[in-house]
């Protein structure tokens, strides 16, 4: 009877002790978007986290990316929002974001590895901010269905070519395959700015003010303008939908109906699993412009909330998916570009990587080269999406007939000043 009550005593102690340990485990919410299978990655790195830190539970909320952009800012501006979360509105986001740096270990190597990219997460005037890493470094560029080419004996362009050739030599192989899409340029901001930095876009004048439609812009939109008149790209993409809503050609580049894809390096893993060896795709350089032949540059941070009741947690599970070791891991197993200094001088191993998947990651790695600065300065610009937004509303409208490029260019200046303005007040 006595062993009997000792062991209902032990059994309820452990009870209880169990019960003390669940209350006192701290649960993070991570909002997080996925264009591959990164979301599967981070998952697993997140169990093998609370398997070494018992305390800390990390929920994963997957999310659209279209939540990333409209969503959450709304959230955050309201005083809500998750722990942490996957951005790419950085500058944008800035304000809201929590400084890692007290509660980190390792603050100095953290800054080293990640340093340049800290500046586009800061707000204007920080200098010493740690409020994330990069998951990826991106850059914008053009994946091309080599054997459409093939198909109608057209010769591919050769690596300094102009945006022009390139349009010319499309649509002559969209003609003679009958393809649908010789040109899909994602409807996106940030993906028109990657056409107009190489006519020469500035966005920013030297004492960061916006001065956005400059001879640059103008060439680039009138380029999107002709190109949608000429059948070199197609309304059914950028005339789908309106305002700045983005729309991308995934489906239809994986379906064969494109010829040229001009996205970006997230799209390598992607790519490599659903195409697979349906026909030989290529990632080739940016076309050139007048005024360079760069893409733009961008990515995806992993930052701390400020408004987390957790800051030593954030900042714990952040500094160990940060370290070298772990986001080297996620790089080779998600096939991105690294956003960490160190691991890219040490280089990253993609294993899992076909070849044509490898060849574009090179591609792509070799383009970081020829990134201009205003594209950088462009990317870190704190009113970035405001820019971004405001060029694809307008110029879609002048795509669909809605309204005159010059009409565009009054309305996108308009825009831009009324919503700067009204973030200034916000803050």
């Amino acid at each position: 009877m006595t062993k009997t009550m000792w062991a209902l005593g032990c059994a309820l102690a452990l009870s209880l002790l169990g019960s003390t340990v669940a209350q006192a485990q701290t649960t993070l919410r991570m909002m997080w978007y996925s264009d591959g299978n990164e979301g599967e990655v981070m998952a697993d790195l997140l169990k093998r986290f609370e398997d070494k830190n018992k305390d800390i539970k990390v929920v994963l909320d997957n999310a659209p990316f279209k939540a990333i952009t409209e969503t959450l800012p709304v959230q955050l501006a309201s005083g809500q929002g998750p722990d942490i979360a996957r951005i790419t509105d950085m500058g944008g986001l800035a304000p809201f974001l929590l400084d890692l740096r007290p509660h980190l270990k390792d603050a100095a190597t953290f800054e080293k590895n990640y340093g340049p990219f800290l500046e586009w997460m800061r707000v204007p005037g920080n200098t010493t901010a740690i409020p994330g890493y990069m998951t990826q470094l991106t850059v914008t560029g053009p994946f091309v269905n080599k054997t459409l080419f093939e198909q109608a004996g057209v010769p591919m362009p050769g690596p300094k070519a102009t945006w022009e050739e390139w349009a010319k030599a499309l649509k002559t192989v969209a003609d003679k395959v009958k393809a649908p899409f010789p040109l899909a340029l994602d409807r996106s901001g940030h993906r028109f700015f990657g056409l107009a930095v190489s006519q020469g876009a500035k966005v920013v004048d030297a004492k960061g003010e916006p001065a956005v439609v400059d001879e640059g812009f103008k060439r680039a939109a009138q380029l999107i303008v002709d190109w949608h008149k000429s059948g070199v790209m197609s309304k059914e993409l950028w005339g789908s939908v309106s305002g700045a809503a983005y729309r991308g050609a995934n489906e239809e580049f994986k379906n064969a109906q494109v010829v040229m894809y001009v996205s970006g390096s997230w799209q390598i893993a992607q790519f490599d699993k659903t195409v697979g060896d349906a026909f030989d795709w290529v990632a080739v350089p940016t076309p050139c412009g007048p005024a360079n032949c760069s893409g733009m540059p961008g990515g995806a941070g992993l930052v701390g909330i400020k408004a987390t009741k957790n800051p030593a947690e954030v900042a714990r599970l952040l500094e160990w998916l940060a370290s070298d070791e772990v986001v080297s891991e996620f790089y080779s197993r998600t096939l991105f570009v690294p956003g960490n200094l160190s691991v890219a001088k040490k280089g990253v191993a993609y294993p899992s990587a076909k070849p044509q998947a490898a060849a574009a990651l090179k591609v792509f790695g070799e383009a970081v080269a020829a990134i201009d600065p205003a594209a950088y300065k462009i990317q870190g610009w704190t009113n970035s999406r405001i820019v971004f937004n405001a060029a694809i509303s307008r110029i879609g409208q002048a795509v669909s007939g809605e309204t005159t490029l010059d009409e565009a260019y009054k309305r996108i200046e308009s825009d831009v000043a009324q919503q700067i303005a009204e973030r200034a007040k916000k803050q």
